[in-house]
């Protein structure tokens, strides 16, 4: 018997080959994949170490090198009964599913190494490395715990409403909405990512377009294409906004500043910008023409339980 980190360990009744016990994989103590293992049981979520009898089986999840196997060794060449082998992808090609990458991208979000994440999550580190790397179906028990190490929720580790607008929840029983001081909305604003811009569009209609910013020396700064929407901005008063929402706790905040907007001129503030941007356009394509928008105005609010 040899398994891989995912797999999943079976354990039959003997006489009527009923399932009695299913757990997953989480730790080898051997490179080639051979018992012991370390479960996780699905019906207790507990972890124990495991050395398989003769009522169990693997239910290989995917075929590949246990963590630490030397580039080309052999895969295992045992087919438990029942189970389909699989091709083996690209020997050291990593290639995450949903789950995976959006775990990388959450830890590498919070500045947290594999090894923390993993000592937070009572998780082996190889076991998160397979899972960042390799498409994997991790137990609830499992996505529950890394969810709560990264600060996020299960959905969100499962990308499930990402489709669907913000703020579908349930509102708060006792909310308390308050206004944001200057300092409180500059300090949410320097955040950077993504906001909105709210500016007159060139047939005179109002418009409102997502960019990418960058907060510098108190100024709002974006990247855009001439000819574009955003840079129809240029030269006028516009609002931008930016916002927070926790799905999960019903609560948020949002700041709307206002102020001119011109064009970024100056070769070196325009390579400053450059140099010190977090993140290039999600649009795509060449858009090397920087608005910055002073605030003239800036104020926020935000949503809490009313006892906070």
């Amino acid at each position: 018997m040899r398994a891989h980190l995912g797999d999943q360990l079976v354990i039959e009744s003997p006489a009527t080959g009923a399932t009695r016990r299913d757990g997953e994989i989480v730790g080898l103590h051997h490179e080639d994949g051979t018992p012991p293992y370390d479960v996780r049981w699905s019906d207790t979520d507990e972890v124990t170490l495991v050395f398989p009898g003769p009522d169990a089986h693997l239910r290989h999840v995917e075929h590949r090198q246990p963590p630490g196997a030397p580039q080309g060794a052999s895969q295992p060449d045992t087919v438990e009964p029942g189970s389909v082998r699989a091709a083996a992808p690209p020997t050291g090609t990593p290639n995450p599913g949903d789950i995976g990458r959006r775990v990388a991208a959450e830890r590498h979000r919070s500045g947290l190494s594999l090894g923390e994440t993993a000592r937070r999550a009572c998780m082996s580190p190889d076991y998160l490395a397979y899972l960042e790397q390799q498409p994997a179906d991790p137990s609830p028990g499992t996505l529950v715990r890394l969810a709560d190490a990264l600060g996020t929720t299960v959905a969100a580790l499962r990308g499930g409403g990402v489709d669907l607008p913000p703020g579908q929840g349930q509102a708060l029983l006792h909310p308390r909405l308050r206004d944001l001081s200057p300092q409180e909305c500059r300090t949410l604003l320097s955040t950077h990512g993504v906001g909105r811009i709210a500016l007159p569009a060139s047939d005179g209609r109002p418009a409102v377009v997502p960019v990418n910013y960058e907060v510098v020396d108190d100024a709002i700064a974006f990247r855009t294409a001439p000819g574009s929407m955003p840079a129809a901005a240029v030269g006028k008063e516009v609002a931008f906004e930016v916002d927070h929402v926790d799905e999960a706790m019903s609560q948020g905040w949002s700041v709307l500043a206002v102020g001119p907007a011109r064009v970024v001129t100056d070769p070196d503030a325009v390579r400053g910008l450059t140099r010190r941007a977090h993140t290039t356009p999600w649009a795509g394509g060449e858009r090397e023409m920087w608005v910055s928008i002073r605030p003239a105005s800036l104020t926020g609010r935000r949503i809490t339980p009313g006892d906070e």
